[in-house]
């Protein structure tokens, strides 16, 4: 759900990370955070549960300024991955406009994590939006622990359903960047489907990405 002042032509988008409790939405957020430069990142707002965090951090408010003048603006959020805390992670996914979905590798997760998936499928619908039409990454994360699902298997199940999937170590800091910077890609290409990004504001894919990814 774009958040759009067509007068002032700002606009703000927003990207929630996703998934179970410990597969390392947080880690994503802090090893990202940490890698961006100092100036083109905003604070870092932790938000603590009793057993959970979420977090959100603004990356640079109007961050990025097309010729046309079209200020864009990007939020990051993770959510709970506590059943308990549903409710946060309902709120949280109003008026999302990509999301990643981090999973944990191991052999022994693998229910867990169609259980967290069945329940972002679920909490988007009761807010209204589709996971069918939002621009959506999966990360398969902790690929630095032993007894894993191998890569080509996991790429199997969920390449078929036409989901764009990438492997990290968001602890040692692998694939967090890649994984933002696909989920960047899916953002853009759904915002410019829908707003003319490319032709009406003249925003450029790679100048758009390479605006947020600096180190």
């Amino acid at each position: 759900m774009i958040e759009f002042d067509e007068k002032n032509k700002k606009m703000v988008l927003k990207m929630v990370y996703y998934g179970p409790a410990l597969s390392g939405k947080t880690t994503n957020l802090l090893s990202l955070h940490d890698k961006l430069l100092q100036d083109g990142r905003g604070e870092l707002m932790m938000l603590d549960t009793a057993e959970d965090r979420t977090i959100y951090f603004d990356l640079l408010p109007f961050f990025f300024q097309a010729p046309s003048g079209l200020k864009i603006k990007l939020k990051v959020y993770t959510v709970p991955g506590q059943v308990r805390h549903d409710a946060t992670r309902k709120a949280v996914l109003q008026r999302a406009d990509a999301v990643v979905f981090v999973a944990d590798s191991r052999i022994s997760q693998q229910a867990i994590n169609a259980e967290s998936f069945a329940n972002l499928e679920e909490n988007l619908a009761l807010v209204g939006l589709s996971i069918d039409k939002l621009p959506l990454v999966v990360q398969f994360n902790k690929r630095d622990l032993p007894d894993l699902v191998s890569e080509d298997e996991l790429r199997s199940i969920w390449n078929s359903a036409g989901l764009p999937v990438v492997m990290a170590s968001a602890l040692l800091g692998w694939g967090v960047v890649e994984t933002f910077e696909t989920a960047l890609e899916a953002l853009f290409y759904a915002v410019d489907k829908k707003m003319g990004l490319t032709d009406r504001y003249q925003v450029d894919k790679e100048n758009f990405i390479a605006s947020i990814i600096r180190f």
